[in-house]
């Protein structure tokens, strides 16, 4: 995996570099500088806002005592504000590749399989990073596997700085 990660580091700037000279032969040299700095406009712009939405949405969510899991309206938006983040980031950068891609994450018909993939991909990392006693407290753990609710341990905080 690290291998992938860096030959995308090479790659990516690479392709970026020859579509963007192929979009200057297309429609000239300046009107090519003027889209990349659109677009990097537009991209600072939605940062800015999915960032405020997100800080909105988790601070109503904790008030509200709800938990962002994914599964409900508060853990939705939080996500959505979270691809937000990631597909504004990827319109600052320069170059169309990273565009398609950040585009990919912001538009509203695409979205709803961003957040399918984005969630299938980050359980699966969950499931491996996670530690062995962690596994019973993943989603789709059985009853049998969660640890007993009966067992309490009886016991008292001491703070050893008082």
């Amino acid at each position: 995996m690290p291998w992938l990660i860096a030959l995308a580091l090479l790659a990516v700037p690479v392709l970026e570099i020859f579509v963007i000279i192929q979009v200057g032969h297309a429609i000239g040299g300046w009107p090519t500088l003027g889209l990349l700095a659109l677009e990097t406009v537009v991209g600072a712009w939605l940062v800015k806002r999915a960032g405020r939405r997100a800080w909105s949405t988790l601070q109503s969510a904790l008030q509200s005592g709800n938990v962002p899991d994914g599964k409900n309206t508060s853990g939705r938006d939080l996500t959505d504000s979270g691809m937000g983040l990631i597909g504004g980031a990827l319109l600052i950068v320069p170059g169309f590749i990273t565009d398609v891609v950040g585009l990919f994450f912001l538009l509203p018909f695409t979205r709803p399989l961003a957040r399918r993939l984005g969630t299938r991909f980050l359980s699966r990392r969950a499931a491996t990073l996670a530690p062995p006693n962690f596994a019973p407290f993943m989603p789709g753990a059985t009853q049998a596997q969660r640890p007993a609710s009966g067992d309490v341990i009886q016991g008292e905080v001491v703070d050893p700085e008082r």
